[in-house]
């Protein structure tokens, strides 16, 4: 049997000690701080949101400009219904467009139009310069190095079998 508690199990929590506790909540802070810095200056300086920005980057990152919608919310980690609320705000604003699938009656894609890239092609040198300044310029090669190869840890930790599942 592992170590983690569950619900109703009897098993004590494996609780974090001094310095894991210290960097658990400086991971936290910085996380919390570093995306609030980023939607502030990202809004500031090109009108996009943070959550504007990481949908027209998903639609960029294809030829074609387009995805279909379950797709982009998979990706995105959203909701269904944050997906299509927040998709709307950005079709009003004229950044995104839907199209019907014609493969499927019932499927969309959606669609970064011309106002869209025009959008994202402004506001992604000055995102990236302050990705920069707040982020890498603070960080040794090895860190950086280090960064990777923790964050990836921890996704692919993510990405396993649901720990509550076993």
């Amino acid at each position: 049997m592992n170590d983690i508690t569950t619900p109703g199990s009897s098993t004590q929590p494996r609780w974090l000690n001094e310095s894991e506790q210290r960097a658990w909540r400086a991971f936290l802070r910085m996380q919390t701080q570093l995306t609030a810095r980023l939607g502030r200056d990202l809004q500031a300086e090109s009108d996009l949101s943070l959550a504007d920005y990481e949908v027209l980057v998903h639609l960029t990152d294809l030829d074609g400009g387009r995805r279909r919608i379950l797709e982009l919310a998979r990706e995105l980690n959203w909701e269904k219904s944050r997906m299509s609320h927040h998709l709307a705000r950005m079709a009003k604003r004229g950044l995104i467009a839907r199209e019907e699938c014609p493969a499927d009656g019932r499927g969309a894609f959606i669609v970064i139009t011309p106002e869209g890239q025009a959008a994202i092609e402004a506001a992604a040198p000055r995102h990236v310069d302050t990705v920069r300044r707040l982020v890498f310029d603070a960080l040794s090669a090895d860190q950086v190095a280090a960064l990777a190869t923790v964050s990836e840890r921890i996704l692919a930790q993510l990405d396993g079998p649901d720990l509550c599942d076993s």
